[in-house]
């Protein structure tokens, strides 16, 4: 299937599940936070995605290789296995907690925790848009360069810091702040990953090491 026709596929099933995920959950669609959280999050992906298809077709295809299934080494299919656990766990929680009223949470932090999406899922886009190799598994490419400037300049995995301001920004815009409980292990998930993956860069990307001596950060800013 040509990536034009499999981008659309994913972004109706990717839509359609969200909408079971969040809506079934609430009970209800009649859920604004629901539909924000879903204006927001399609838009800073089908955007950005839409301009792939015709700059960079490949890095597109690369993004859509997710999953278990998609990752050669042993410990990344158990890594990548339990942040879908999370992330499911915390997009089904997430609406039961505003369905039942476990937490209540206003609707000026609902719509940051919108902005957090936006700005999460926009910085990882712009690394596939400075990095046409930033793919969804770990692996490394004969022809593969080293990026070391833009965002990759800042910290050695930009895209996984966009990561964790959407998933600390998806439970806030869902109207839950019992749904941030599945924000630590998908933080540890992401930190297990990057260690386990700097390891294979350090072997087969040509620079990786002096990368590391030059960019201190691995995910943020003077933290680590």
């Amino acid at each position: 299937m040509k990536t034009v026709g499999k981008a659309v596929l994913w972004a109706v099933v990717g839509l359609l599940v969200f909408i079971l995920m969040i809506f079934l959950p609430a009970g209800t669609f009649h859920y604004w936070q629901g539909w924000a959280f879903l204006a927001v999050f399609s838009l800073s992906t089908w955007i950005p995605s839409m301009y792939l298809m015709r700059a960079n077709p490949a890095a597109l295809e690369r993004r859509m290789r997710a999953g278990p299934g998609g990752e050669s080494r042993p410990i990344q299919k158990v890594i990548i296995s339990v942040l879908f656990v999370s992330l499911v766990a915390m997009f089904v929680v997430s609406p039961l907690d505003h369905r039942y009223g476990w937490s209540v949470v206003p609707p000026p932090i609902s719509v940051i925790g919108d902005v957090l999406v936006a700005v999460g899922l926009g910085i990882a886009m712009l690394v596939v848009i400075q990095n046409g190799y930033a793919s969804s598994n770990i692996t490394v490419e004969s022809d593969q360069p080293l990026v070391s400037t833009g965002l990759y300049g800042q910290v050695r995995h930009p895209m996984y810091t966009g990561n964790v301001l959407m998933m600390v920004g998806t439970p806030l815009a869902l109207g839950s702040y019992w749904g941030l409980v599945f924000v630590l292990p998908c933080v540890v998930g992401l930190a297990l990953r990057i260690r386990d993956e700097e390891g294979l860069l350090e072997q087969e990307l040509r620079g990786y090491r002096d990368y590391e001596q030059q960019v201190h950060y691995r995910l943020l800013p003077y933290v680590w």
